[in-house]
């Protein structure tokens, strides 16, 4: 087996199964340190990441054991829907990690399997050998996750589910969800998960797969911008931009001021809001929206530096609210979908390089 100076390992781990442990056995055979990179690791609880970066590192200490963590570095990394700036900062974090262990970064290994389109990443890394190992068959983290929420609905159905997943889990994974199951969020996250399986299944019979289209507004006023808490599911109690669907007879740009005056009550006129209006994006990640295919345009709407008009949370919106710029950082894991990220984009919260940049 050939040695490099480290392995890296990329994965979401919602939860840990066994199919990621084969790749981190096969990462530890081929280096002496292994850099496991934690996929959409500041992200609010939802059906899709219900565990912390912090929970998905217990997991990973709990079926590793200690003697091997002692070679484990474990490297969290948020979401940016935007390929290209994602790969960079993994690249970045993977060598800052192995500066930081005195150890060189020159013979590294990219440990994976190709398991669909979301594998594409594995061929992101130039420079990084890879090593492409089977994929264990029927097990995922998808069905694991649709498992042990469907028995949410069915009084004393839980002990029964979770025995049934011994063949994809290990046992420190079925213990940790046995155990996290007794908490308020998973009450809360099994019945978003029936609401988005209701509202896939609503679409079900469609003769293509839907594409929906929705506009954002992100208006910002004397270094404040305006945001909501959702008042339903999916998101409910969430930060979110103001937006929603476009309808039949209306363009997008009608659709934006229809939405943001129906979730705010801000009704401006409307000569005013196309001088402040600054600039547009799509955003349009497969993967930025539980409810299914789902591409936004977000309108970023300047008011100056004045005092911000006054609001009123309406529609489903539970509150609404201007919130400084610059508080919004530590704010990340309470935002639904990829909102922040929406707004990393027009603000640059997050000081990580943009695609292409350095």
């Amino acid at each position: 087996m050939p040695r490099y100076d480290a392995a890296v390992v990329i994965g979401r781990f919602q939860p840990l199964h066994h199919a990621h442990l084969s790749l981190l056995r096969r990462a530890f055979d081929m280096a002496e340190q292994v850099v496991v990179v934690i996929g959409s690791a500041f992200q609010a609880r939802s059906p899709r990441n219900p565990f912390s970066a912090a929970e998905r590192r217990e997991l990973l200490r709990l079926a590793i054991g200690d003697a091997d963590c002692t070679r484990l570095r474990v490297l969290p990394v948020r979401d940016h829907y935007d390929d290209e700036r994602w790969a960079g900062v993994v690249r970045q974090g993977v060598e800052q990690q192995l500066r930081q262990a005195g150890l060189a970064a020159q013979r590294i290994v990219l440990v994976g399997h190709h398991k669909d389109a979301t594998s594409g990443y594995l061929d992101s890394f130039p420079g990084w050998a890879l090593e492409r190992v089977p994929r264990l068959a029927g097990v995922g983290a998808t069905a694991v996750r649709d498992a042990w929420f469907g028995a949410a609905a069915v009084p004393g159905a839980l002990p029964s589910a979770l025995a049934a997943l011994v063949d994809p889990l290990p046992d420190s994974t079925r213990e940790f969800l046995r155990a996290w199951s007794a908490l308020p969020a998973y009450a809360e996250l099994a019945e978003e998960w029936q609401r988005l399986a209701d509202y896939r299944r609503a679409w079900s019979g469609s003769p293509y797969p839907p594409v929906f289209v929705t506009v954002d507004a992100v208006v910002h006023c004397g270094g404040q911008v305006l945001l909501i808490r959702r008042g339903q599911p999916p998101g409910r109690g969430l930060l979110a931009v103001p937006g929603g669907f476009i309808e039949q007879r209306e363009t997008l740009w009608q659709s934006c001021l229809r939405e943001l005056r129906e979730e705010t009550c801000l009704d401006l006129p409307e000569a005013l809001m196309r001088r402040a209006h600054r600039e547009s994006a799509v955003f349009d990640h497969p993967d930025r929206s539980q409810r299914g295919r789902m591409i936004t345009h977000a309108m970023r709407f300047d008011l100056g530096d004045g005092e911000p008009p006054a609001v009123q949370a309406a529609d489903d919106a539970a509150s609404v609210q201007w919130l400084p710029i610059a508080a919004l950082p530590p704010l990340e894991d309470q935002f639904h979908d990829d909102h922040f990220h929406m707004l990393d984009h027009f603000f640059g919260l997050t000081g990580e390089p943009l695609a292409g940049g350095a």
